[in-house]
């Protein structure tokens, strides 16, 4: 589902030479604004927050939704000393939309790209929503990109889903949809008109995907932490089945709703920076 953006917490990223014309748009990689900047990927340029010297952290955000949504926790990400990248998949915030559909696989198959071109070794995913979907579908297809995950309030299949929840108010007109549309014709470099096919492209894609069998999910290794708010748009009981079916994962349930790490970063971001750091020891010396 989708993940409700803020405004950039940092800005601290400056200008860079503009890359030769390549498809006649307005942004091109090497361009920068908002704290962030323009890297090829695949031919389309994709909008990205990088900073910091330590191992990598790869924040994954939801649909309608950009790297502003994670504002409450990059500035700790950062001070514990990781190195923070914050990519916007084609369509959202300040990366354009190109012509193709949005399905969670091509998603996926972009930000290995990414990964591949940016880092070109193994980092760790916070994937909330939309981007635990990508974040899953990434350590499934390359492993080795993906050193362990934390994935957030996001169901898998439509088995998890609980009624009535926010997938319901993203409705052309309702209050939300307003709200989300504003964001994004303040950054899109596709302009406010164009925010009406974003809205097409992302209810084709919720409203069928994702629908991944969990008996397959045996194969991902990667350690995994999956967490929701108890008010969340997914089941307890389908979070509890996920990690049940991963090779080695563990669960947590926080109060909070869809907008966990928003609403709640000082409960949230401690587990979130723990379990990024690695396992506690096997055994205790006390």
């Amino acid at each position: 589902m989708f993940a409700m953006p803020t405004r950039p917490a940092v800005d601290h990223t400056q200008p860079g030479p503009a890359a030769p014309e390549d498809d006649g748009r307005t942004v091109r990689p090497g361009d920068c604004v908002d704290g962030g900047c323009y890297v090829d990927v695949g031919g389309h340029p994709i909008w990205h927050f990088d900073s910091g010297d330590g191992s990598p952290v790869v924040l994954l955000h939801g649909a309608f939704a950009g790297a502003s949504s994670f504002g409450a926790q990059i500035p700790e990400l950062l001070k514990s000393g990781w190195r923070v990248l914050a990519p916007e998949r084609a369509g959202h915030a300040h990366s354009p939309d190109d012509a193709r559909p949005f399905h969670y696989s091509r998603m996926a198959d972009d930000t290995i790209t990414y990964l591949d071109t940016v880092l070109g070794a193994p980092s760790r995913l916070v994937g909330w929503s939309d981007g635990a979907v990508v974040a899953l579908l990434v350590a499934r297809r390359r492993p080795d990109l993906v050193d362990r995950m934390v994935l957030v309030g996001q169901y898998f299949n439509s088995d998890g889903k609980v009624a009535d929840g926010i997938t319901d108010s993203l409705l052309v007109g309702s209050e939300t949809m307003r709200f989300l549309s504003a964001e994004y014709d303040a950054v899109s470099p596709d302009g406010p008109d164009h925010f009406p096919e974003i809205h097409r492209k992302t209810m084709e894609m919720i409203t069928s995907e994702p629908e991944i069998d969990l008996t397959t999910l045996a194969e991902v290794e990667t350690p995994t932490l999956v967490i929701q708010g108890d008010r969340d748009e997914v089941t307890v009981a389908h979070t509890l089945d996920v990690v049940d079916a991963l090779g080695d994962a563990r669960a947590a349930v926080l109060p909070g709703t869809h907008l966990l790490p928003l609403e709640s970063p000082d409960v949230f971001n401690p587990l979130m920076l723990s379990f990024l750091a690695g396992d506690p020891p096997a055994e205790w010396d006390l």
